[in-house]
């Protein structure tokens, strides 16, 4: 894949900026509206689509136009150091694109075309683990909206401000820890200020070290540490392992897979058959059952 070249740096508004020659592959709008992050909304951008908010304790904005994209609120050195690996930009998805529509039967490679087509631009951002393993305890039986709800309550009251002053960063696990569940709760978490609380102490205490579960040599090692923790199932641990941890073998399967499983496959499909790339088939089939299908059905 070629390198996502900078084509102009500099501040604009009082903002440091890096705009980049269109990558290959990628799409603002689809990378942050199927359901991976829970941080960003749609921002004013008037030259194209824009959205805007937190990650790695940094304020920050990714906008496309015809041109390229920019990133707002990064320098030349966040970019190369942060941004870069945050939106994936070292994987060659047009390889994996070609691994994942070629590696089922005739039936089953067509329907993974399809999604594909329909997805393309979607990469998995890598998110930072606890935020992601938080996120996705705080998104069992739950929707879109209440969960970004929740999560920003949960920055707004036990988050730091962020370095530029303009958002506040995702809560440490101590800081949960030492929260407590009352507290948690008291932010309308419902069952889960019980599994955000007994995530936070676990972690803040070392006794789940996600540095450990991010080393780990096998899927099934790193899932079962996660799952160490209260409300901590495969789809939870999945979701975490796929978006905070580069695990992207990780293939979540919630109400939305089934529907795809019982539409589009006689059986399966069997997310081994992706081999290391199931978490992007598994997107590329989300996306396509609950952003396109469920639209047009």
């Amino acid at each position: 894949m070629k390198k996502t070249g900078i084509v102009d740096a500099g501040t604009k508004n009082g903002r440091p900026y890096v705009k980049l020659a269109a990558p290959e592959g990628f799409s603002v709008f689809k990378t942050f509206d199927c359901g991976q992050c829970f941080r960003f909304d749609p921002t004013e951008y008037r030259d194209g689509y824009a959205v805007s908010g937190v990650a790695h304790g940094r304020c920050v904005s990714f906008a496309e136009d015809g041109n390229g994209v920019t990133v707002i609120g990064s320098d030349e050195s966040d970019f190369a150091n942060i941004w870069e690996n945050y939106l994936a930009f070292d994987e060659d998805y047009d390889e994996i694109d070609r691994i994942v529509t070629s590696a089922l039967d005739e039936a089953g490679n067509a329907v993974m075309r399809r999604a594909a087509e329909v997805s393309h631009g979607i990469r998995i951002l890598r998110q930072e683990p606890w935020e992601a393993l938080c996120s996705f305890i705080i998104s069992q039986n739950n929707n879109i909206p209440r969960i970004k709800k929740i999560i920003s309550a949960l920055c707004e009251n036990f988050g730091e401000k962020t370095g530029d002053g303009l958002g506040m960063a995702f809560p440490t696990a101590r800081a949960l820890a030492d929260a407590g569940e009352d507290r948690i709760f008291a932010l309308k978490t419902g069952f889960r200020a019980g599994y955000i609380a007994d995530a936070a102490r676990r972690v803040a205490d070392g006794e789940i070290d996600l540095d450990r579960v991010a080393a780990a040599e096998t899927y099934e090692e790193a899932e079962s540490e996660l799952m160490k923790i209260r409300g901590v199932g495969p789809k939870v641990a999945a979701c975490s392992l796929l978006f905070g941890f580069g695990r992207t073998e990780a293939y979540p399967v919630d109400t939305w897979m089934k529907k795809v499983a019982a539409r589009h496959f006689e059986s399966g499909p069997d997310p081994k058959k992706f081999g290391r790339y199931a978490g992007v088939a598994q997107q590329y089939l989300f996306y396509m059952e609950r952003y396109i299908n469920s639209k047009e059905n």
